[in-house]
């Protein structure tokens, strides 16, 4: 006997959840940065343009580290309908965003999602109101307190959950380490890189690519959720087997349209991570396959301040003509299957495991 045309099918449900899920994210987050604004406005009214930095750069994105705490949570036996995995999205939304303006700084990033970075944001406020000293300098101390402000405010968010089990306390705690962790690899790795040996540059940039993204992307969402359903270490442990891997395709396919993603789509210049002198796996890829007088143009020119639109090119035909890129995305082809692999031996219903799908579609098949 068939269903009847008008039952929704799994997917199309949990898609409604997730979109359902989001706005709530979306509205609560609103509404806490609208406090934050009025507590600072009763300091001054002048320190008010933090707080609107903040809230302008939440107002994007995809909200993927919530969806993913929010599947964890079902998957595990949550209430769809509870407040605290709402604010547990709040929480991350706020520290993604810190993590973000802080980001932009190291690389002196110019846009994020299209817009001005945030030390951009406050450089142009300098200009405008035509005010002393250095705009950069003034651009960067805003965004720096700004960042902080925002991992303040992450902290507060996630502290307001009402039953917050231990476990997930140390979760949170845990993914703040290891992202600065991952980060401060990530800047020694630009200034160490080309004295390191060569052979050991993919599995450097595996680490950073791990620690400070595909965990705080993933994982460890995944696991937060699943720890404030109570969830059991046998979930726990397979929620990491199908989340790591993924996460780590998705900051390669990242890296990858960092070099070769269309501006347009991207909100970032084509080869911004050229410029930045980023050191992905696409790179280190590079270092091993290239000839010995590209690998010497990739070690002296790879974010040259003075590194020419033509030399960007140069670069990227190098990743490319070497197999750099094919290896790259090979990687993140492997990564993909194991997650695919363990979402299909995931102990939970078939609601949460459609929306986990979903979710890895969105991953790993994106072009921004």
């Amino acid at each position: 006997m068939s269903l009847p045309d008008s039952l929704p099918s799994v997917e199309a449900k949990a898609l409604d959840l997730s979109q359902t899920y989001t706005v709530e994210v979306a509205r609560l987050l609103e509404e806490f940065l609208a406090t934050k604004g009025v507590e600072v406005s009763q300091i001054t009214s002048s320190a008010v343009e933090i707080v609107n930095a903040i809230s302008s750069l939440t107002k994007g994105g995809k909200r993927l580290r919530p969806l993913f705490a929010f599947w964890g949570y079902l998957g595990a036996g949550g209430n769809k309908d509870s407040t605290d995995i709402v604010r547990l999205g709040v929480a991350l939304e706020l520290f993604q965003a810190a993590a973000l303006i802080h980001d932009d700084i190291i690389d002196n990033s110019d846009t994020r999602r299209g817009q001005p970075s945030v030390h951009k944001r406050f450089e142009a406020q300098h200009q405008k109101l035509g005010l002393a000293g250095s705009a950069a300098a003034y651009g960067s101390a805003s965004a720096i307190l700004t960042g902080d402000l925002c991992l303040s405010l992450s902290e507060e968010a996630f502290s307001e959950i009402d039953h917050l089990p231990k476990e997930a306390r140390v979760i949170f705690n845990q993914m703040r380490t290891q992202v600065m962790a991952g980060q401060y690899l990530d800047v020694l790795e630009e200034s160490a890189g080309p004295a390191y040996d060569p052979r050991e540059a993919v599995k450097r940039a595996r680490t950073i690519v791990r620690f400070k993204s595909a965990k705080y992307s993933t994982e460890n969402p995944l696991l937060l959720g699943g720890a404030l359903a109570g969830a059991d270490a046998e979930l726990m442990n397979s929620y990491s087997a199908f989340a790591l891997p993924l996460g780590e395709a998705f900051q390669l396919r990242d890296d990858v349209l960092g070099v070769f993603g269309d501006a347009d789509v991207t909100g970032k210049p084509t080869g911004g991570d050229l410029l930045e002198g980023k050191r992905t796996e696409l790179i280190a890829h590079a270092l091993l396959l290239s000839t010995l007088e590209e690998r010497s143009f990739i070690q002296s020119r790879l974010g040259a301040a003075d590194m020419s639109v033509q030399e960007v090119e140069q670069l990227s035909s190098i990743l490319r003509d070497s197999g750099a890129l094919e290896a790259t995305e090979d990687s993140i082809s492997e990564l993909t299957e194991q997650s695919r692999q363990a979402l299909e031996k995931l102990p939970i219903g078939s609601q949460a495991r459609a929306g986990l799908q979903q979710l890895s579609d969105a991953v790993t098949k994106r072009t921004k």
